[in-house]
Order: C-alpha cells, then structure tokens, then sequence
C-alpha cells in the first residue's frame, strides 16, 4: 500500500467541496425562484420543518451523490480528479452508504444545531449538539489526514480504504 501525499487528499477534498458548492448554489437559486415567484414572499417555518427541509435538500441528497459516486464510479469527482479510488472490502451499496452518513453526520449536527439555536436563542442543548458535530467532524479529518492508510471512521465501518489509482 503507498501512503497517500497529502497534497492529493487536499485536491480531493477541494474539488469535492467546489461540487457540494455548485449543488448548494443550485439550490439557492431555485428556492429563491420559488420564494419570490411562486409563494410571494419568505414563508414562517416551524423548527421541525426548517430541520426537515435542511435534511431534505442538502445533506441527504449529498449524502446518496456520494454514495452513487462512490459505489458505481469507484469515487467522487473529487477522488477522480485526483487519481484515487475507493476500494471495498465487500463491495456493497450500504458500505458506501455506511461510510458517506458518517463522513456528513457532522454537517447534519452543524445544521440541527443551529436551527434548533434559532429557535432557542441558542440553549445549551444547540451548543452541545453543534460542538458535537465539529468535534466528530476534526477527528474525522484528523483521522483521513494523519493515519497512514488514510481511513476515517466511516472507512472504518464501511470496510474500505482510499488508494491511488
């Protein structure tokens, strides 16, 4: 197994960023246009329909592009660009499933946090849910940076490794 520069995870993990970007980008733009020219205006929302149409439109889709990309073309765009594949264990949907909910749980706990902090005037329960997710999201990244092999806990449990193609 050849160790991983770090260079390369950077550039993997930047082009992945710019991809989730241009879909939030996407988003924004339709909702806007839905916003302005179908409902008339920013609609009140409940907490619980703010936490849903979060899920909904940003970390689940995330969630199932990268599990598809992962899965069916051996790796995200990111992981494409710059020359790396994903490689399983036992090659199953659900590993990549597995290893994608949990490298975008800390997104999810950064959005429940916040919008139940909105809601709350951030009470201590948003605070320790958003620290939650930043905390897990630093060892999920000091874990697929700093280990030789370059497995972060959702590579762990999923059962697959990132190599150089």
């Amino acid at each position: 197994m050849i160790n991983i520069p770090l260079r390369i995870r950077f550039k993997e993990l930047l082009v992945d960023f710019v991809v989730i970007l241009a879909y939030l980008l996407l988003l924004l733009i339709i909702n806007l246009g839905i916003i302005y020219f179908i409902l008339d205006g920013i609609p009140e929302y409940t907490e619980m329909q703010t936490q849903l149409i979060a899920a909904f439109t940003s970390v689940i889709p995330i969630i199932l592009l990268f599990s598809y990309l992962d899965y069916f073309k051996s790796g995200t765009v990111g992981k494409r660009v710059s020359g790396l594949k994903l490689i399983y264990k036992k090659r199953r949907f659900i590993s990549s499933l597995t290893r994608n909910i949990i490298k975008f749980l800390p997104w999810q706990l950064g959005h429940i946090g916040v919008i139940h902090g909105m809601y709350s005037d951030f009470s201590i329960t948003s605070i320790v849910i958003m620290n939650s997710g930043t905390l897990l999201g630093l060892i999920l990244l000091f874990m697929g940076l700093s280990s030789k092999d370059k497995r972060h806990l959702g590579d762990l449990l999923a059962g697959t490794k990132v190599e150089l193609h």
